[in-house]
Parts: structure tokens; C-alpha cells; sequence
């Protein structure tokens, strides 16, 4: 693909006239999907596709570059899409006569070429499918299992060319107990582990064990609650809707604002980072520009950094970190604390264990307050032992608190968790989170 990628490309520079540049994004995947129900295949299937996103640049002037973009699906035809890529330039070139200069407008001029091709050290789908459904026997089992390549490619007029592609899985699933008691686990990687898939669900059969008896009712209030790495990921993606992205702090919009404006800090132990080189995502972004290693968002509690689009960095004189356009995280990565894995029960004491939370929105995005519900297994904890399901609860509380002051431990250990979005195309952004043990996690329906 990287080959046909470049030819294509190779014919639209030659097909440019002298005052004109572009920039092309290729966004692909040779993916495999299989979906479960009551422990067997439902419904296999594969989607082998590739968009290309072209944008035509123009003239620049002290008001500002002009451009327009277009984009369309690839039919893997040299000759079909070089001919769809013909027609969108000439479709661009009309579109530009009726276009204002973009004063924000920023692309890379500077050419860092790459290529990246992670080894595929998935075992063939047999295998892994077989492993699932042996181990699922027994189970009311449901889920999909997606698996394959990625691939993502980018190029502009100076020449510039980069290429990544991985491997991954993504296996996101829940076990039924009976009617809407259910326990919900994900396991998801670049390589394929029957032990530790054993050791998920092994888990899972303890938990619908609990979940036979009959549920807890809480009243509202303030209890002590554990947080897993799939519950706090629910709290830390909101982070992505504005919460560190530039343009939403210098406007105001940011959830984050208090700590960039009045320093207000989260708890010492919370280090938070885009961590681009341990993610899933390329290192490069839409518009040609390298994202480092790694952006230091969060360090010491303090609010130390922030992702800074292109356009947001032409617009306040900053020098971008490549960020995408949403400037939203795609591999979050939170530093894990000192709790052991077996003690987390015994820390509990008495309170929640959270298992997943869904329905997340802000109530009060000034004061990062978010408000959400307990979904699947959360479970009713008592001086160390699980004793009863948790009727589902709505709560109501702010990060600056639940990483703040109310913060008593991360977990050691913590968990990848791979975005398991397959609207048009499967996700590429994961995150590395730890459990959070939280006292006074203030519920309140």
C-alpha cells in the first residue's frame, strides 16, 4: 500500500502548476471482524478500505494562505483513483476562485521523512478465535473482536513522505449473568496472549458469581470507591474534549482553565502525558508536522503543558507539537502509583469498586465537574471482600477533587486500553491508565 500510496503521489506533483502545493493523508486498514453471541461466531467479516484526504494550496498573501480540501475512498485501481485525484484537483483549483485567504492557515515546509512498519506478531485468526471460544465456554459471551493492519501515510508538495503501519487486536466484550446484570472487560493488544485472555475471564466468572445476589442500594452521599483502568479512562477521555488542548485554554473553554489561570493543582503523584511513541497512532500528523515522543501534560499534579495544533500555533505565534485539529489526547498515558494489584480490596476497606462508568458529561465544566453513572459490575465492598452487586449510581464530582485532595492511591500496574471505535474506520488511539483508590467519591442519585 505504502507503493501505490507514493505513485499516486508522484502523479499529482507532476500534475501541479508552478504556484501550487498540497498535502494528502491516506487513512487505511486491512481489519477482521468477528462477533460473538452466547459464545460462538455470529458474524465474521473483513473490510479492506483506504481514504485519502487532499488539500490544494494556493497562493499566500499578508491575509493569509489559500486552500481547499476534498477527500474520497480509494478503489485500489491505480488508474481510477489517479483519475479521482485528477478530478479533485480540478474541482479544488475552482473551489479556491470563490475562497477568502485563511489567516490561520499552517502547513510544514520543513521535510522529515519516515517510515515505520511494526512486525505483525499476531497469530493467524484461527487461533485466535479458537482461544476465545474455548475459553468462553460456558459463558453467555458477546463481543467483537477486531484485528489487523493499520495504516496511515502522508506527503506533500516538498517532497515530504511519511508512512506508518501496525499490527493490533482489540477484543471488547461483556458477559451476561442473566437479563441486564452483566460484567464487562476488554482485552486489547499488538500481541495475541491466551493467558492472559484465561486470566480476564477467569476474573469475569468470579464476578458473575457476585452477581447473582441480590444488588445494593446506596443512599447518596460520599463513599470510598476503586476506580479500575477502564472506569478512570471514562473520566481522563473527557480531558480530550477541551480539556488540554491550547486553543480551548487560551479561550476560556478549557475544564482544565483554573489550573493554567490560577494554578490550582491535582494531587503529586498524578503524570499525565501524550505519549505518541508507546501509542497506536502515528507519529505524524495530518498536516506533515512530527509529534514528539512524548508532551508532559500534566506533572506533579500541575498543569505543565498542552497540545498545540497548527492552526492554533499560526494563531498565537506558538510553535506547534503536531497535535491534531481537536487537539485531543490519542495515547494518554497516566503514571501508575504504589498500590499492589492483590491489595486494592484490602485498601477498598469498605465503599465501591467501580468497575466501568458510561454517560459521562460535564455539570459544571469551569470547575471540571463531570457527572456519570456506574455501568456493569461495581460491586458493594465491605472490610476488604466483595459482598453484593452494586444497584447502578449516578455521581456528581469534580477531577480537581477525585485526583486532588480525595486521591489516596494509583495502582501499580497499569492497563493499555485501545479505543474500540469502528464508525468508518477503526480507532488508533488508546490510553496506559492505572485503578485510583478515591475517598468521599460523592454520589448523589
Amino acid at each position: 500500500m505504502q507503493a501505490y500510496f507514493e505513485a499516486l503521489m508522484a502523479q499529482l506533483s507532476a500534475a501541479l502548476a508552478p504556484q501550487e502545493g498540497f498535502t494528502c493523508w491516506l487513512s487505511g486498514e486491512d481489519s477482521c471482524f468477528v462477533r460473538f453471541n452466547h459464545g460462538l461466531i455470529r458474524q465474521p467479516g473483513e473490510v479492506r478500505q483506504a481514504r485519502l484526504a487532499f488539500s490544494l494550496i494556493g497562493a499566500s498573501s499578508a491575509d493569509g494562505t489559500l486552500h481547499a480540501s476534498a477527500g474520497f475512498d480509494l478503489c485500489h485501481d491505480l488508474a481510477q483513483d489517479s483519475a479521482q485525484l485528477q478530478q479533485a484537483l480540478q474541482d479544488l483549483r475552482a473551489q479556491m476562485q470563490e475562497l477568502p485567504p485563511d489567516p490561520h492557515f499552517l502547513t510544514a515546509t520543513e521535510v522529515h521523512s519516515s517510515t515505520h512498519c511494526g512486525d505483525n506478531q499476531l497469530p493467524d485468526s484461527a487461533a485466535m478465535v479458537d482461544d476465545i471460544l474455548d475459553l468462553a465456554q460456558g459463558l453467555d459471551f458477546v463481543g467483537v473482536l477486531a484485528y489487523g493492519a493499520m495504516y496511515r501515510g502522508f506527503a506533500n508538495h516538498f517532497g515530504q513522505r511519511n508512512w506508518h503501519q501496525g499490527h493490533s487486536f482489540n477484543l471488547d466484550f461483556s458477559v451476561y449473568q442473566n437479563t441486564d446484570k452483566a460484567v464487562k472487560s476488554s482485552y486489547a493488544g499488538n500481541q495475541w496472549q491466551r493467558a492472559a485472555l484465561a486470566a480476564k475471564l477467569e476474573d469475569v466468572r468470579s464476578q458473575l458469581e457476585i452477581l447473582k445476589l441480590p444488588p445494593v442500594s446506596l443512599q447518596p452521599g460520599q463513599y470510598r470507591v476503586y476506580l479500575t483502568p477502564t472506569a478512570l479512562q471514562e473520566i481522563i477521555s473527557m480531558l480530550s474534549w477541551d480539556g488540554v488542548g491550547e486553543k480551548a485554554l487560551r479561550t476560556k473553554q478549557s475544564c482544565l482553565r483554573k489550573m493554567r489561570d490560577e494554578g490550582l493543582r491535582l494531587h503529586p503523584s498524578i503524570q499525565l502525558s501524550e505519549n505518541t511513541a508507546g501509542g497506536l497512532a502515528p507519529a505524524f500528523s495530518d498536516e506533515g508536522f512530527i509529534k514528539p515522543d512524548s508532551v508532559q501534560l500534566i506533572q506533579d499534579g500541575a498543569l505543565v503543558g498542552s497540545l498545540i495544533a497548527p492552526r492554533t500555533a499560526q494563531e498565537y505565534g506558538l510553535a506547534t507539537n503536531g497535535a491534531d485539529g481537536g487537539e485531543g489526547m490519542s495515547a494518554a498515558h497516566m503514571a501508575g502509583g504504589a498500590l499492589a494489584q492483590e491489595a486494592i480490596l484490602q485498601a477498598l476497606g469498605t465503599g465501591v469498586y467501580i468497575s466501568n462508568l458510561w454517560y459521562l458529561n460535564f455539570s459544571d465544566r469551569a470547575h471540571c465537574r463531570m457527572t456519570g453513572m456506574t455501568r456493569f459490575a461495581s460491586f458493594w465492598v465491605e472490610n476488604g471482600k466483595i459482598k453484593a452487586p452494586l444497584a447502578v449510581m449516578r455521581f456528581d464530582d469534580s477531577l480537581f477533587d477525585i485526583l486532588g485532595d480525595k486521591l489516596e492511591a494509583l495502582t501499580a500496574q497499569t492497563e493499555l486500553l485501545i479505543d474500540n471505535e469502528t464508525y468508518e474506520e477503526r480507532g488508533d488511539s488508546c490510553a496506559r491508565l492505572p485503578g485510583a483508590l478515591i475517598r468521599d467519591f460523592n454520589f448523589v442519585l
